[in-house]
């Protein structure tokens, strides 16, 4: 009965695809994944220094056979701009396949993981460090190194997720609004504290808060990668494989569990997962906006809410839309490095408005 049901509802999909003259799936991945090496490899070859197509093949090489930096382009690719490209892929990948999930999960394609309170709690946890590791933290410091800022800001988001979700659990079911009503005081919460954290804060730390705030890939490093890497990519693979439940959840959680669905235990994993994606990558890069918002949102108007495309084509664009906007950051005020964020803000702020002015003229 469930296989029938899912190939009807498919077939069905598949057909307004047709008669609305959309790019098929198969087009459209193609065009995103020559995107993706297209933008991967313009992030290796545009910045301050001139990099010919000869030394990035040879840094790549260098770098997969584990072979040493030999000269200045080698260390240029192998340990600026390939593990910076990396990082743009990995976040953008995440941020977008998070941004769907929670889309997905609350049945609102204008969410974002941010409503939840997961950056914030991230942000708070960092923006402490920042400030009290001299006293308070000192402890914390001193055990974790220079790894207790993206530490904290890991366990800070997914702090949060587990207390907003508790929260939201009433009788052993996950309830969406009392979700979202818990993220809103959340978000309200970490705001406040974090300003009080600011206002206690000292002029050298006040900058360390404001560009760690406005997001940056500039201190990607290989043991960063290979750390983010690790709390990225399984909950990714998980998402990219709840295409099924995703698409069962848009018809109601009733009709999920007649399909055989554990939906509770669906939804704890799922937002779990987006908010493992989002502390780690705000851990690691500061705060990123709009891609998780963005991405999916305008995937969705192309290719409708089929899950099963709407995922893997987000990682890909996601990756690529990061890509871009890391390239334009490292290059636009060269030699000097533009927060990431701004950019995407630039980017996302624009894109989001037009969206809600479209939306706009469809209830009118």
């Amino acid at each position: 009965m469930m296989p029938a049901m899912q190939t009807s509802h498919t077939h069905s999909n598949d057909s307004e695809t047709v008669e609305r003259g959309e790019p098929s799936f198969v087009r459209l991945t193609s065009a995103l994944v020559g995107l993706l090496i297209v933008t991967f490899a313009l992030a290796l070859l545009t910045g301050p220094m001139s990099i010919t197509i000869g030394d990035v093949v040879t840094g790549i090489s260098r770098t997969l056979q584990g072979l040493g930096v030999d000269g200045s382009a080698d260390w240029v690719v192998q340990e600026l701009r390939l593990p910076r490209a990396i990082l743009a892929a990995l976040v953008g990948a995440g941020l977008a396949v998070a941004g769907a999930v929670t889309q997905g999960v609350f049945r609102n394609p204008l969410a974002d993981p941010g409503l939840i309170g997961v950056a914030s709690g991230a942000a708070l946890a960092a923006v402490a460090v920042i400030v009290l590791s001299a006293s308070v933290l000192s402890g914390w410091k001193a055990l974790t190194g220079p790894f207790a800022l993206p530490i904290a800001a890991f366990f800070g988001g997914l702090l949060v997720t587990l207390v907003i979700y508790r929260l939201g659990t009433i009788g052993g079911k996950t309830q969406v609004a009392i979700l979202l009503l818990a993220g809103v005081a959340i978000n309200v919460l970490a705001g406040a504290a974090t300003g009080v954290l600011t206002y206690l804060a000292d002029d050298q730390q006040l900058r360390d808060m404001t560009f760690w705030s406005m997001g940056s890939l500039a201190h990607g490093r290989w043991p960063e990668i290979t750390a983010l890497c690790v709390f990225i990519l399984p909950p990714l693979i998980f998402m990219l494989r709840s295409a099924r439940v995703l698409n069962a959840l848009l018809m109601g959680e009733q009709v999920a569990m007649h399909l055989g669905f554990n939906v509770q235990s669906s939804k704890r994993w799922l937002l779990i997962g987006a908010a493992l994606i989002v502390g780690s990558s705000v851990a690691v890069t500061g705060m990123i906006g709009f891609i998780g918002l963005v991405v999916p949102h305008l995937l969705r108007l192309v290719v409708g809410a089929d899950h099963r495309q709407l995922l893997p084509l987000s990682a890909l664009a996601g990756a690529s839309l990061l890509l871009v906007a890391d390239t334009l950051a490292r290059t636009v005020i060269a030699p000097a490095d533009l927060p990431v964020g701004l950019v995407m803000a630039l980017i996302g702020g624009p894109v989001f408005l037009t969206l809600l002015l479209q939306q706009t003229k469809r209830w009118q």
